[in-house]
C-alpha cells in the first residue's frame, strides 16, 4: 500500500471517529453518561492513534496511545494531557539530538 492511500484511510478513520467527541459535547447532560465510556476509551485512543500515525509513524502512535490510556487510566485527564505534551517535547529532543549527530559523522 503507497503512502498516499495509507494517509487517505487514516485520515477518514480520524474523521470518523471524531462523531462521538461531537455527540458528547452537544448532547443533554443527563445522556453524559451513555457517552462518557465510548469516548474515553474508544474514540479518543483511535484519535490519538490516527493522528499520531499520520504526524510521526506507527511506534511513535502506539506509545502516545499507551500513554494516554495509562496515565488516563492512573491519574486523570489533565495529566494524561500534560503527558503527551511531554511525548511530543521528547520525540522534538531526540529528533534535534539524531540530526547533530548525524551532522557530525557526515
Amino acid at each position: 500500500m503507497n503512502n498516499g492511500t495509507k494517509r487517505s484511510i487514516l485520515r477518514w478513520i480520524h474523521l470518523i471517529f471524531a462523531i462521538p467527541i461531537i455527540g458528547y459535547v452537544y448532547s443533554p447532560f443527563a445522556e453524559l453518561p451513555n457517552y462518557a465510556p465510548v469516548v474515553r476509551f474508544v474514540s479518543i485512543p483511535v484519535l490519538i492513534l490516527s493522528g499520531f500515525w499520520m504526524y510521526a509513524g506507527v511506534v511513535f502512535a502506539i506509545i502516545g496511545v499507551a500513554l494516554w490510556l495509562a496515565v488516563l487510566y492512573l491519574s486523570g485527564y489533565g495529566a494524561a494531557i500534560l503527558s503527551e505534551v511531554a511525548l511530543f517535547v521528547g520525540r522534538k529532543i531526540w529528533l534535534v539530538i539524531r540530526a547533530r549527530q548525524s551532522k557530525r559523522s557526515a
